[in-house]
C-alpha cells in the first residue's frame, strides 16, 4: 500500500471515530402509566409503648396503572399487615423523622410482601404517608 493510499485510509477512519454513534432501543407501545392507591379510611390502631394511638392515611403507588386492580382488589390484606405492622411500634420512636423513615421501611416491604405473595408480582413500588399523627 503507497503512502497515500495509507493516509487516506487513516484519513477515512479517523472521520468514522469521530461520528456520533446512535443506538436505537426498541421503544414500547404503550409505557406504564404511574398510579395512586389511597387505603380509606385512616388506619387508627393502639400502639405498643409510647404512646396511645396513631392514626396514618397512606397512598399507595404503582408505576404500572394495569396493577391497581389487584392492589384494590388485596387492599385488605394489606390493611391488615399495615394495622399489625403499626399497632406493634413505640410511640416516642415513631415522633421522630428516624422512626417514621424505618417505619415507612418496613411498611413498604410488608404491603409488598403481601401482594407479591397473593398476585406474584411486586406491583407496589412506593407508599406514601399523606398524614401520621402519633399522639
Amino acid at each position: 500500500m503507497d503512502k497515500k493510499m495509507r493516509l487516506a485510509l487513516y484519513a477515512l477512519l479517523s472521520v468514522m471515530l469521530m461520528l456520533p454513534c446512535y443506538t436505537y432501543a426498541e421503544e414500547e407501545s404503550t409505557p406504564a402509566k404511574t398510579a395512586y392507591f389511597p387505603l380509606d379510611p385512616s388506619i387508627v390502631v393502639n400502639l405498643a409503648s409510647g404512646g396511645k394511638f396513631c392514626r396514618v392515611d397512606i397512598q399507595i403507588m404503582t408505576l404500572d396503572e394495569e396493577q391497581l386492580e389487584n392492589i384494590k382488589l388485596h387492599a385488605p390484606a394489606i390493611r391488615h399487615e399495615l394495622i399489625l405492622l403499626l399497632s406493634d411500634q413505640n410511640g416516642k420512636k415513631l415522633r421522630t423523622p428516624a422512626g417514621k423513615e424505618a417505619f415507612h421501611k418496613a411498611a413498604l416491604t410488608a404491603a409488598q410482601g403481601v401482594i407479591e405473595e397473593l398476585t406474584g408480582t411486586n406491583s407496589i413500588n412506593e407508599l406514601y404517608f399523606t398524614s401520621f399523627f402519633v399522639q
